[in-house]
């Protein structure tokens, strides 16, 4: 950073004496999801409990987690912060996201929740070979997972460092292993039960907060909207540009294409990624699948319809400078927006309101971290211990051990990266996480369902075709390496792909393989099967 912005930096951290009550808030939070983990792990006997919570959860219930699930760090602070630096652009994120869902709701949630029991794997394995694509479906889940917990843990460093005023690596590295440590135990010990009970906590606690924030910044411009828009309009340096398209897309043919990659990676996306199609898993029925999917938009979308006064907000109270030099991607616009709403650095309501949306925002990452990380450790358990390495004779406390072990894993193995990943580029981790579901899971998962000719071969082609152009693809783009500014590796270049995100390729490359390889294959497909399971995924005959 350079030396004209140093004051900007010790402006966005809290005084010392503010800090207590900061330790305070966080405290308070994880005592209190540990003591519904711990309430939940006791109720938690049987594998249909570890997966999917006993499918006792209500509609309503499962739509308040679902939600948890969605809005991520990415989410809460990346839109916020990307509406504050680019204004429209940036609004356009929380319209894809939300879009998302219609996807979600017409095409996947009631046949997946009539298809399967616990993982994706159980729907593609109804009519093809068991081993194989199970063992494709536990791969691409766990990879999807791992680089979406990245993005979480990486956000949680950010996060604490910032107001804890922790510099050294040491300490950062700290912060990471005790977000790993948390998602471990929340796991381990409460399962899908004291995950889903975390995250309906966390929605509720979200909603809340960004509920507080939105009115107190609509009040301090008499909820004239006009007012607000135009006074961040002209904070911003852009003027009307700001309110206008083009700021951040559109500029180049290929940033438009960019922009086109990323809405179809985002719209299709959701669809795939493999923590919230576990979560259709957790209620009674399709209908109440279905349920809670509507129950979602509902407060998703009234999330999202907030997150433009927070971003817009953010623009209007606070200099571009100030965001940047806090951070360049923005990821703290919405706190410092709370500290500046609440009376300024050292003022005791801005600390508190930092403090209360800082809070949340930590709820915001364990919560999804839990859930990402019960979806990895639920598949490998599921798929490929019990079906692939034990062929089917593992017993169901056999199964639940070999997940409790996976999330011990997992959780390591986010830990390590995480460490490395603490200064990388967020966006381009979550980025991929999208494109890789996009690209592997979707595709199979709506072949298998809506495609009789659908084969093994076309399954195995498409997950694992996907997966390795998508991960290819971000490897060689200016995500990874390219922009001095933003890469995750600066100083260095060797890209050669020019979009941030590869939708636009290899989504339509999982889709064409899946095609070509069942049209090539000489396996015949079931015909039987096929019928059963197109009967089993609209009516819910014979679901468990």
């Amino acid at each position: 950073m350079s030396a004209p912005y140093a004051h900007l930096q010790l402006a966005a951290t809290p005084t010392s004496e503010h800090r207590p009550l900061i330790i305070a808030l966080f405290s308070v939070f994880v005592v209190a999801t540990l003591v519904i983990t711990v309430w939940a792990g006791r109720q938690t006997k049987s594998a249909a409990d570890f997966y999917a919570g006993g499918r006792q959860f209500t509609a309503f219930q499962n739509g308040l987690a679902v939600s948890g699930d969605y809005m991520s760090a990415a989410s809460f602070l990346g839109i916020a912060g990307a509406i504050a630096l680019f204004g429209y652009d940036g609004f356009l994120y929380s319209i894809g996201f939300l879009v998302a869902w219609l996807v979600a709701l017409l095409l996947v949630a009631e046949p997946l929740r009539n298809s399967g029991r616990y993982t994706m794997g159980d729907v593609l394995a109804y009519r093809m070979r068991q081993r194989p694509v199970r063992t494709a479906a536990g791969t691409s889940t766990i990879v999807v997972s791992i680089f979406y917990l990245l993005a979480q843990m990486a956000g949680a460093g950010v996060l604490v460092s910032l107001l804890l005023g922790i510099t050294s690596d040491a300490g950062k590295v700290l912060i990471v292993a005790l977000v790993g440590v948390l998602m471990i135990v929340y796991v381990t010990i409460g399962g899908m039960k004291g995950t889903t009970w975390v995250q309906m906590v966390k929605a509720v606690l979200l909603i809340a907060g960004t509920v507080l924030i939105t009115f107190l910044i609509l009040l301090k411009f008499n909820f004239n909207l006009s007012d607000l828009l135009g006074t961040a309009a002209k904070n911003s340096g852009k003027g009307s540009a700001f309110l206008e398209p083009g700021l951040k897309y559109g500029k180049t043919g290929t940033s438009k294409l960019d922009f086109i990659s990323l809405g179809i990676a985002l719209v299709l996306g959701t669809a795939g990624l493999p923590h919230i199609l576990i979560r259709f898993y957790t209620v009674p029925t399709a209908k109440a699948a279905r349920k809670s999917v509507n129950w979602a938009i509902g407060i998703i979308g009234a999330f999202y319809l907030m997150t433009i006064v927070l971003g817009f907000g953010a623009a209007a109270l606070l200099k571009p400078a100030d965001i940047i030099a806090s951070n360049p991607a923005g990821n703290t616009a919405a706190p410092l927006a709370a500290l500046e709403i609440g009376g300024g650095s050292g003022s005791n309501g801005g600390a508190i309101l930092l403090a209360v949306i800082s809070a949340v925002a930590f709820a915001t990452i364990l919560a999804v971290v839990a859930g990402l990380t019960l979806a990895s450790s639920s598949s490998f358990a599921h798929d490929i211990y019990a079906n692939v390495i034990r062929k089917g004779k593992a017993t169901e406390k056999e199964e639940v051990r070999a997940a409790r072990w996976a999330t011990v894993f997992i959780g390591a193995v986010a830990i390590v990266l995480g460490a490395f990943a603490r200064d990388l580029n967020v966006a381009g981790l979550v980025a991929l996480a999208f494109a890789v579901a996009a690209s592997a899971n979707l595709p199979t998962i709506l072949y298998s369902l809506f495609w009789k000719r659908f084969t093994t071969q076309g399954a195995l082609w498409s997950i694992y075709g996907g997966l390795t152009t998508a991960v290819v693809l971000v490897l060689f783009s200016p995500v990874v390496s390219g922009n001095p500014k933003t890469s995750m590796f600066k100083g260095v270049d060797f890209h050669w792909f020019p979009l941030e995100n590869p939708g636009l390729i290899s989504i339509p490359v999982g889709f064409l393989l899946g095609l070509i390889g069942s049209l090539l294959s000489k396996e015949e497909p079931d015909a039987g099967k096929y019928a059963e399971l197109e009967v089993k995924s609209l009516t819910g005959v014979g679901a468990h």
